[in-house]
């Protein structure tokens, strides 16, 4: 990620901040769920806590993305126990499709190319780690 990339994905996410962590998480998992009825069945049927880690992630990324090492063995830890609930590599592409919907959406007439292109190098980054962290344990 450039530091122009990081900086708009942190303005982007402060935006954002006064919005509940259960309205983004809903929109997003009601999207990658619409788009792959599959994936639901991994998932709890109450939401609410799981809308919750995934902002509480997405929080937690965003602070720290500008020194990615000081988050990288979490990130690692985080692939490890995606390992567990039966993640594949092909989940991360529908993932980041559902993100990015969902950040255009929450965002609105603010959200811009560069922006995305921005987030999907965030995702990128954080996916490939993930990836990497899968195949070791494999």
């Amino acid at each position: 990620m450039t530091t122009e990339q990081t900086m708009l994905v942190k303005n982007s996410w402060k935006k954002l901040r006064n919005v509940k962590a259960e309205t983004i998480g809903d929109l997003f998992y009601t999207k990658l769920f619409f788009d792959h009825p599959g994936l639901r069945k991994v998932f709890p049927s109450q939401m609410n806590q799981q809308n919750k880690k995934l902002v509480d992630m997405l929080s937690y990324i965003v602070l720290k993305i500008d020194n990615f090492q000081a988050i990288k063995k979490d990130i690692q830890a985080l692939a490890i126990s995606h390992e567990k609930y039966g993640t594949k590599p092909e989940h991360y592409a529908m993932v980041c499709s559902a993100l990015i919907w969902t950040l255009e959406k929450a965002i609105g007439k603010e959200w811009t190319r560069e922006l995305e292109e921005a987030w999907i190098s965030c995702y990128s980054l954080i996916a490939q780690t993930m990836l990497t962290a899968s195949k070791t344990v494999a």
